[in-house]
């Protein structure tokens, strides 16, 4: 059989707990022939702390490890046996079924480009209202109109003199209200 993947239910928090245990269980059975990668699906997110960028890692799927397995009687309850392993998600909880291939390929993709181009810790969308922090416009809210995630810009429109007046701005000189 070949090697599939699955998704592990696990206690949120202990991820990368029950990723290390997994791994020495499989290693003290002797099963690594029916493991592959085991993968807590993470992104790397930039945001301003204190005037400095500070780079950090956030689960995109809390509370949930990939398994890369061939699935049989032995390796299922190896999996099951782990603390802080709630089940196997998808199909019944005795005969769990793998996501598919392409899945598979978007998470790691996923997690790739977190690595190769980190994305802002706090998200913006168009008509939201902020708080500039920085620059000239200090202590003034707008209403976001554009979001610029490439360049890690903003298009904000500031009440100024009565008047609405757009202003771009950098994530790091906003806030949300």
């Amino acid at each position: 059989m070949a090697l599939r993947w699955y998704v592990v239910h696990a206690y949120s928090g202990f991820e990368n707990q029950v990723k290390r245990s997994l791994r020495e269980r499989i290693n003290r059975m002797g099963m690594e022939d029916k493991f592959g990668e085991i993968l807590v699906p993470t992104e790397e997110v930039v945001e301003m702390r204190d005037g400095q960028k500070r780079k950090s890692e956030r689960k995109f799927f809390p509370g949930y490890v990939l398994v890369q397995m061939e699935m049989d009687e032995d390796s299922w309850h190896l999996v099951k046996s782990v603390p802080k392993v709630l089940g196997f998600i998808g199909a019944s909880q005795d005969k769990p079924s793998p996501i598919t291939e392409k899945e598979a390929d978007t998470i790691l993709q996923r997690m790739q480009e977190g690595v190769d181009k980190p994305r802002p810790k706090v998200l913006f969308e168009a008509g939201e209202v902020v708080r500039v922090t920085d620059g000239p416009f200090n202590d003034f809210n707008g209403v976001v109109e554009e979001v610029n995630y490439d360049k890690s810009r903003l298009l904000v429109a500031v009440q100024i003199f009565g008047r609405s007046t757009p202003v771009e701005l950098e994530f790091h000189q906003v806030e949300k209200t």
